[in-house]
C-alpha cells in the first residue's frame, strides 16, 4: 500500500470521531421514549430522562433521531466492568422536549426545570429520583453553554446535589466514625474542582472549596484535642483566605464553636494553660464574628457562644446535656 493510500486510509478512519464531536448536542427537559423509527406507534427502546446528554444524528418533521448518553464511563473504585462502562441508547424521540445550545433562552429552560427538581427532591412526595434529575440538568447547562451568566452557578449546584447524595452515603458507613478523616469513603471532589479552575473568583468557587472541607473533617472525636484544634484551624483558615465568601461567617463560627469545645476537652487531658487559651481564642473569634458581619444569623449564634463561654457553660461533653 503506497504512502497516499495510508494517508487516505487514516483519514476515514479519523473522520468519523471528528463529526461525532462536531455533532449537535442537546438535553431533555421532560423524559421521553425512545422508539425504532420516528412514529408514537414504533416499538419502544427504552426512556431519556431529564438532562441526559443527546448526540443529535438526524431529524424528521417532529422527531429527532439521537444517540442518548444514559450513562457515562466511570472510573471509581469499587465499581464493576459493567457499572463502570457507558451506556448509550440509539433512538427516535420526540422534539418537544429537547433544548440545544441554539434554543432561544435555552439555559434559562435548563435552569428552571433544574430548580423545579430540586424542589420536587425536596418534598416528601416528590418525583422519584428528581434530586439526580436536577443534578444532570445543572451539569448539562454548563456543559452545552459554559459562557451562559447562568453557567458557574448550575455547575456548583450540580456539584452541590452530587457531594449532598455521596456524603449521606459515606456518613452511614461504620467507617464514618474512624476518628482519622482518611480512614473514611471520602466524597468525589472532581466536579468540586471543576467549579474551581472554570471559574476562579466567584462565590461559586468560594463555595465549592468549603463544601470540600468536609473530606478533612474527623468522624469521632473521642473526647481528645487533636481533631477540633486541626478542624478549627481549617475553618479559620477559610475564612481568612476567603474574607467575601459568603460563608466566611460560618467557617468562623465552626472555628470558634471548636475552640470552645476545647475548653472543656483540655481540662479532662489535663492541660488547665490550653483550657485558658481555647476560651481566649474562642471569645475573639465570635467577637470577630459579631463585629464582622452585623446582625446575620451568625452574629447571634456567635452572640450565644459569647454568652456560654463568659458563663462557663459547656459547649461540649456531657455537662451540655
Amino acid at each position: 500500500m503506497t504512502l497516499r493510500h495510508l494517508f487516505i486510509c487514516a483519514v476515514l478512519l479519523v473522520y468519523p470521531c471528528f463529526a461525532f464531536a462536531q455533532a449537535q448536542r442537546a438535553t431533555l427537559v421532560h423524559e421521553e421514549t425512545l422508539r425504532v423509527s420516528p412514529s408514537s406507534d414504533a416499538a419502544k427502546l427504552g426512556q431519556a430522562a431529564r438532562g441526559h446528554e443527546l448526540i443529535i444524528l438526524d431529524t424528521s418533521r417532529d422527531w429527532v433521531h439521537v444517540q442518548a448518553i444514559l450513562r457515562e464511563a466511570r472510573n471509581e473504585e469499587g465499581l464493576t466492568d459493567e457499572e463502570a462502562e457507558a451506556k448509550t441508547i440509539s433512538g427516535w424521540i420526540l422534539a418537544k422536549g429537547m433544548v440545544s445550545a441554539t434554543t432561544q433562552d435555552g439555559d434559562k429552560v435548563i435552569f428552571g426545570e433544574a430548580a423545579d427538581s430540586e424542589d420536587q427532591a425536596s418534598r416528601r412526595r416528590g418525583r422519584r429520583d428528581a434530586a439526580q434529575d436536577a443534578m444532570r440538568l445543572y451539569y448539562r447547562l454548563y456543559d452545552l453553554m459554559p459562557t451562559s451568566p447562568l453557567a458557574a452557578e448550575a455547575l456548583y449546584r450540580a456539584a452541590d446535589i452530587r457531594w449532598q447524595i455521596e456524603r449521606s452515603d459515606v456518613m452511614t458507613r461504620p467507617s464514618a466514625h474512624e476518628r482519622e478523616a482518611y480512614m473514611r469513603g471520602q466524597i468525589n471532589e472532581e466536579w468540586m474542582k471543576l467549579v474551581n479552575k472554570k471559574y476562579p473568583g466567584t462565590k461559586w468557587a468560594e463555595l465549592a472549596s468549603f463544601r470540600m472541607i468536609d473530606n478533612k473533617l474527623c468522624g469521632d472525636w473521642e473526647g481528645m484535642s487533636k481533631c477540633p484544634d486541626k478542624e478549627a484551624d481549617i475553618y479559620e483558615k477559610y475564612a481568612n483566605e476567603h474574607p467575601q465568601s459568603p460563608v466566611a461567617p460560618e467557617a468562623l463560627y465552626n472555628a470558634a464553636w471548636r475552640r470552645s469545645a476545647m475548653i472543656e476537652i483540655y481540662k479532662t487531658e489535663p492541660n488547665q494553660k490550653k483550657s485558658g487559651e481555647s476560651k481566649d481564642r474562642a471569645l475573639a473569634l465570635a467577637q470577630k464574628i459579631v463585629s464582622q458581619y452585623g446582625q446575620s444569623d451568625w452574629a447571634l449564634r456567635a452572640r450565644r457562644l459569647i454568652f456560654y463561654v463568659q458563663q462557663d457553660i459547656p459547649t461540649y461533653g456531657n455537662a451540655t446535656d
